[in-house]
């Protein structure tokens, strides 16, 4: 067998909206499936606005942005997330300052942020990492209390819930990521979404070029071109409309994999809070005796029977362009984890099989 880690879910609905998208010749940034991507969206997340953008990295740059984070301010991020979280600060001027996770939801740990909040402080950035929300009742608090942003880093949470209230609509604004190994896909793209109508006009307008919408082809700042293509937002359009089987695929998915390997010694999968719906954005696990070594050769090995997987996250505190951090859990948990195959159309019996190799695996380096 050859088993990806991930592949689109790619199906007829989203090929009639590509071509009803070229035949209306509105193929770059203007046309009905903008419009309708939007507005699908933000009622599915329960805001008022949405506004579509080229990745979930520039929805995340232009969101600070309009917030007015700039050179002299910090942003406080979780030590375990893709580098996309702390680059777009980084791409404000601002200060990335990381905080450890909780062991078990792998998200930002709300009884450390506390301690790294300063007189520069401007933001928080919690990451619902891997599908499981972070814990954005607690985190408001914080925030309310040093009057600070929060911005809901949802890039592979689409869909996922805190008490019956979906991320992406508990923070000042939040982000999501429509790339191909994301829960819905645009191939490329992102959505930043918000309550707050003031930001999002802040926010389309920087988002075009910040051309005056009086004025045409006049600018009095410098803006960015983070516009998604009218071809993206009709397949992302098709994906939404049927984001419920998406999801409910992915829950049987992790099922699968958590009947056939919860019994191993030594390894856990993903956990969900009893206050959180979780989305499996990868299914994962955690081999308790594992480091970076012993899990690079386990990756290698069930490469070799045609099963691909992927590491955790490095530790942003560990890359050279951020300042480093104690963060024992993130540094724990980093060399542990290994994400498995998910994707929506992958076969029952092409779990097992993963799943029986990884218990051959797991025995030759435990023999």
């Amino acid at each position: 067998m050859k088993i990806p880690i991930a592949k689109p879910y790619i199906g007829l609905k989203e090929k009639k909206y590509i071509i009803h998208a070229i035949n209306s010749g509105w193929i770059s940034s203007l046309g009905e499936f903008i419009d309708k991507f939007e507005k699908t969206f933000s009622e599915y997340i329960g805001v008022e606005y949405a506004l579509t953008t080229s990745s979930g990295t520039t929805a995340l740059h232009l969101a600070l942005t309009a917030l007015g984070v700039g050179s002299g301010d910090e942003v406080i991020i979780p030590d375990l997330t893709f580098v996309a979280t702390a680059n777009a600060v980084a791409y404000t001027g601002a200060k990335v300052v990381t905080v450890d996770i909780e062991e078990e939801t792998l998200c930002i740990n709300p009884e450390q942020i506390e301690a790294k909040i300063t007189e520069k402080t401007k933001a928080i950035i919690p990451v619902h990492l891997y599908g499981h929300p972070a814990n954005m009742e607690e985190i408001n608090k914080i925030a309310k209390k040093y009057n600070l942003y929060v911005i809901e880093d949802a890039a592979e949470a689409h869909g996922a819930e805190i008490k019956d209230k979906k991320v992406g609509a508990w923070g000042d604004c939040a982000i999501f990521s429509f790339y191909g190994n994301k829960i819905i896909t645009t191939g490329e793209g992102g959505m930043v979404v918000t309550n707050n109508r003031e930001l999002y006009e802040r926010m389309r307008f920087l988002r075009d070029h910040a051309m005056d919408h009086s004025r045409r082809y006049w600018h009095t700042e410098v803006g960015f071109n983070y516009r998604m293509t009218n071809i993206q937002a009709a397949i992302g359009l098709a994906q939404l409309e049927r984001i419920e089987e998406i999801i409910e695929r992915r829950i049987k998915i992790f099922n699968r994999y958590y009947e056939n390997l919860s019994s191993l010694k030594g390894i856990r999968l993903n956990f969900t809070a009893n206050w959180a719906k979780n989305v499996y954005w990868m299914v994962y696990l955690i081999i308790e005796d594992f480091d970076y070594e012993k899990r690079d050769m386990f990756m290698k090995k069930l490469k070799a029977y045609g099963i691909d997987t992927r590491p955790f996250f490095y530790p942003i505190s560990d890359m050279p362009m951020y300042e480093y951090s104690t963060t024992p859990v993130t540094h724990l948990l980093a060399q542990k984890g290994v994400c498995l195959p998910t994707f929506h159309d992958i076969k029952d019996e092409e779990i097992d099989y993963i799943c029986e190799t990884i218990a051959k695996v797991l025995e030759s380096f435990r023999s």
